[in-house]
C-alpha cells in the first residue's frame, strides 16, 4: 500500500520503517529540513535498538523515503498517518497545534479518498477536531473528497519500539467506517497473522484506551513506590514484597519495580493530559492525581538519601551517577529522574560525574554550560575522585560491576541504588555501604510540603 506518515519522531519513524519492511511504499514527512537531510543520508536522530538497520535497509531498497514536501506526500498516501508530537501545554493539556496543522495540510492537498489515521497520543474528541479541520480545508478549496478519520493509538515502548511494532500485543482501531476498517486490516495483515490482534471500537473509546493504558501502568509504578516508602518506615524489604505480590497472576511482575519514579515522553505527559480532560468534563481524578504526586516526590528520593548520608552538606563533593536516560535502551532524558538529581546536587554545591551508554550527547545538549557536569566515556571513569556512586538507570552494563574496584575508587564507600538492581548483602560484603529503595534502612522520604500539589 502507499502510506504517508507525518512526523519522524519515535512513533512516526518506527511505524514508517516497520510498514516499509513488509513491502509498503512509505513516505515520511517532517518540517525539519535538517532532520530530513540526515535521514536521507542514513543518519538516525534517535537511539532505538534495531531501528538504524531497519531504516537503512528500506531506504536503500526504495520502500522508505523522507521529504519536507507535504503536497506530493499527501497525494501519495492512500493511508495517511498523523504521528507528530503532542507536548503538554502550560496547564497540562495536550497541545494539538501540530496535529491540527497536519489535518489542514492534508485537506489542502487531498485529491482522492484517503484514510487519515491519528497515531499521536491525543485527548478524547481529537478525531472529531481533525475531521473538522480537514473538512474546513477542503471547503476553502471548493472541492469535495471523501475521507475517513481513524484513531489508531500506538503502544510502543522506548527501547522495544521496533519489536512492539513488528509483534504488537494489540492493534486498536477506532472508527465506524467499514471501508477504513478493511483498509487497515489489509495494512496490518503482516503483523496480525499469528492470532487476531485487532480490537475494533469507536474513535473516542480508542483515544481513551491509550490514556487509560498509560495511566494504569503509571499507577502500578507509583503504587510500588508508595509501598517502598512504607517498607522503609516499618523495616521491611520491598523487594521481598514485590516477589510476594507479583507471584499472584492477578497482579503479575510487570511495572511493580520500585525506584526513583517514571519519566520519558509518555507517562508524565499522558497522566497530566488525562487529568486535564477529566477536569474539563467536571470530574476530579483522585487516583490519577495521587499517582502524579507520588511520582514527583519519588524523583527527589535519591537526593534525600544522599543528603541524609552526608549531613555535613554536599558543597564541594562529587557524586558519580550511572544512568542518565529515563530508562535503559534509549537516549531520551525527558522528565528523567537523573535530571532532578543532578539539578538538586548542583543547587547544593556538588559536582556530578556521569556515565550513560547512549544519553551523553543529550546531556550535553540539555546542560551545555554546566561546569559542574563531567561526562565519562566508561562507567568506572565516572568514579574517579567521586565521593559516592548513585545508580539512576538500570542499564545492563551496570548490573554486575566490580564492587572491589568501586570500593577502591570512591572517596567514601557508599552506593545509592536507585533501581534496586543489587543484592545488599553482596554489596556490603564487598565493603560498601548500601542504600536502596524501600529496603529497611529507615525513613529517607523528602519533605515536599513546600512544593505545589
Amino acid at each position: 500500500m502507499d502510506v504517508t506518515i507525518f512526523g519522524t519522531g519515535y512513533v512516526g519513524l518506527v511505524t514508517g520503517a516497520c510498514l516499509a519492511d513488509v513491502g509498503n511504499q512509505v513516505v515520511c514527512v517532517d518540517i525539519d529540513q535538517d532532520k530530513i537531510d540526515r535521514l536521507n543520508r542514513g543518519e538516525i536522530p534517535i537511539y532505538e535498538p534495531g531501528l538504524e538497520d531497519l531504516v537503512e535497509r528500506n531506504r536503500i531498497a526504495g520502500n522508505l523515503r523522507f521529504t519536507c514536501d507535504s503536497g506530493p506526500a499527501v497525494e501519495h498516501g492512500e493511508v495517511i498517518f498523523i504521528a507528530v508530537g503532542t507536548p503538554p501545554d502550560e496547564d497540562g493539556s495536550a497541545d494539538l497545534r501540530h496535529v491540527l496543522a497536519v489535518a489542514k495540510t492534508v485537506g489542502a492537498n487531498l485529491k482522492r479518498y484517503a484514510v487519515v489515521v491519528n497515531k499521536s497520543t491525543v485527548p478524547v474528541g481529537t478525531a472529531d477536531n481533525v475531521r473538522a479541520a480537514l473538512s474546513a480545508a477542503l471547503t476553502e478549496r471548493g472541492v469535495e473528497h471523501q475521507f475517513d478519520v481513524v484513531s489508531n493509538p500506538e503502544f510502543l515502548k522506548e527501547g522495544d519500539a521496533v519489536k512492539d511494532c513488528m509483534k504488537p500485543d494489540r492493534i486498536v482501531i477506532g472508527t465506524r467506517s467499514a471501508v477504513a476498517i478493511e483498509k487497515l486490516k489489509s495494512l496490518y495483515a503482516p503483523f496480525n497473522r499469528n492470532h487476531e490482534r485487532m480490537v475494533l471500537m469507536d474513535e473516542r473509546s480508542a483515544e481513551l484506551t491509550k490514556y487509560a493504558a498509560n495511566a494504569l501502568l503509571a499507577t502500578k509504578i507509583s503504587f510500588m513506590n508508595e509501598m517502598s516508602n512504607i517498607a522503609e518506615r516499618v523495616g521491611a524489604d520491598v523487594e521481598s514484597v514485590r516477589l510476594g505480590i507479583g507471584s499472584d497472576p492477578r497482579i503479575g511482575y510487570s511495572f511493580i519495580y520500585p525506584g526513583v519514579g517514571y519519566g520519558g515522553s509518555c507517562f508524565p505527559k499522558d497522566v497530566q493530559a488525562l487529568r486535564k480532560t477529566a477536569a474539563e468534563h467536571g470530574y476530579e481524578t483522585r487516583i490519577i492525581a495521587a499517582v502524579e504526586a507520588v511520582n514527583q516526590a519519588q524523583k527527589h528520593k535519591l537526593m534525600a538519601m544522599i543528603s541524609r548520608r552526608f549531613p555535613e552538606g554536599l558543597k564541594g563533593k562529587t557524586i558519580a551517577i550511572w544512568g542518565l536516560s529515563f530508562k535503559p535502551n534509549t537516549d531520551d532524558m525527558r522528565e528523567a529522574p537523573s535530571r532532578y538529581l543532578m539539578e538538586a546536587l548542583w543547587q547544593a554545591g556538588a559536582s556530578v560525574q556521569a556515565y550513560d551508554p547512549e544519553a551523553a550527547s543529550e546531556a550535553r545538549h540539555l546542560y551545555p554550560d554546566q561546569a559542574a557536569l563531567t561526562l565519562a566515556d566508561e562507567p568506572m571513569a565516572a568514579l574517579n575522585g567521586a565521593d559516592a556512586l548513585a545508580v539512576v538507570t538500570e542499564w545492563k552494563a551496570f548490573w554486575a560491576p566490580d564492587f572491589a574496584a568501586i570500593l577502591a575508587t570512591l572517596k567514601h564507600p557508599v552506593l545509592f541504588d536507585g533501581r534496586n538492581i543489587y543484592d545488599p548483602a553482596k554489596v556490603e560484603a564487598a565493603g560498601l555501604e548500601y542504600w536502596g529503595i524501600g529496603r529497611g534502612r529507615g525513613v529517607v522520604f523528602p519533605d515536599l510540603s513546600g512544593l505545589p500539589s
